[in-house]
């Protein structure tokens, strides 16, 4: 009888007990809930916010220093025209470093690229729109090397594209016998490949067909970016290639599309230099590998992979571009150009640190 009691009793004792149990959940304390940590987690979430306030407080600090001089259309148009080839090239540079990688030899396929199109045309007399034809696919062939050495060989990016930039930019000297085609000629002969040179003026601003170009290469790969399968792909192998490798992601193929589009957008980046000076000159554009780099670090494009925005290599190259011309407008030596550009690079590196601690 006492075992039946107990057992029968069992029930309703547990149901007594549960109800005079505090019902609210465990919680615990967190200290992440500052000023601080909402401005790291928005960061986190909008990279490209950071190179975006840098850009604006510096046109503002030079337009106050400068007034109108600074602020008139054609000193903001001359900073786009300034900037639309490393503009570009940092686009390619962005989707590489987007994979946690990075390409060196992006200078050296733009000059070749734009090399191929000249003596094409001039050397063996091809139509300019074919001799075009055979310079982008001579920039995305390079971009397939890289692409292929990268994802089947498995070798580092760094070594594979320092490599390539040493062996293109050796073929370009060797091929070109180092022999500029002066702009007179092509003006003459081959006006297409100034085209990127063409000039649009919107009232009072002056835009060129490469500014243009630059622009709309952003816009388009942004999109590309975030809303297509293959920019989630992009991002998911910079992050983990091999976590990306378990969800189905075919990393190898979309490491292998990331570097010949780069080596495509570097040969649209010759074309649109041969508009910018007018010439086809082998020894141009040779620092556009560094410019690219620091373009797509201040624009908050993490070295790490997996994170960043491509706008932000834009709003980079703009900084640079903005801070380039507001010190030669005030006169200073181009050194302190360098010096804020580096002070610069470290400081978007110690920010970019800095935000991806929101996710550990």
């Amino acid at each position: 009888m006492t075992s039946d009691t107990k057992t029968a009793g069992g029930p309703a004792e547990f149901e007594t007990a549960a109800e005079s149990s505090p019902q609210a959940v465990a919680s615990f304390d967190d200290h992440r809930h500052g000023v601080g940590h909402k401005i790291q987690h928005r960061l986190h979430q909008n990279p490209s916010l950071v190179p975006l306030i840098v850009l604006v407080i510096s046109i503002i600090v030079f337009g106050i220093l400068l007034g109108s001089k600074f602020f008139s259309p054609f000193a903001m148009t001359l900073i786009l025209q300034q900037v639309q080839i490393v503009g570009i090239v940092a686009a390619a540079q962005s989707i590489v470093i987007l994979t946690a990688g990075i390409d060196l030899s992006v200078g050296a396929i733009m000059v070749l690229s734009s090399v191929v199109m000249g003596q094409f045309t001039f050397r063996y007399g091809l139509p300019p729109e074919l001799a075009v034809i055979c310079g982008l696919i001579c920039g995305t062939l390079c971009g397939y090397v890289n692409g292929f050495l990268v994802a089947v060989v498995k070798l580092p990016p760094f070594i594979v594209t320092l490599g390539m930039w040493q062996i293109v930019l050796a073929t370009n000297f060797l091929y070109s016998a180092n022999e500029t085609i002066r702009s007179q000629e092509i003006a003459k002969a081959a006006p297409l490949l100034q085209l990127f040179g063409n000039k649009v003026n919107i009232g009072g601003a002056i835009f060129t067909y490469g500014v243009i170009f630059m622009v709309l290469l952003v816009l388009v790969l942004a999109y590309a970016l975030r809303q297509t399968a293959w920019g989630r792909h992009v991002y998911a192998v910079g992050d983990d290639p091999e976590a990306a490798q378990l969800s189905g992601v075919q990393v190898k193929k979309v490491l292998i599309s990331v570097y010949m589009l780069s080596g495509l957008i570097c040969a649209f980046a010759g074309w649109a230099m041969i508009g910018r000076i007018g010439s086809v000159s082998p020894t141009s554009g040779q620092l556009a590998n560094i410019e690219s780099i620091t373009a797509v670090v201040i624009g908050g494009i993490s070295l790490f992979g997996g994170r960043g925005s491509i706008l932000g290599s834009l709003f980079g190259a703009l900084i640079v571009g903005v801070f380039t011309l507001g010190l030669r407008l005030l006169g200073a030596d181009a050194q302190w150009t360098y010096l804020l550009i580096g002070l610069l690079i470290i400081a978007a590196v110690a920010v970019d640190q800095w935000i991806r601690k929101v996710s550990v």
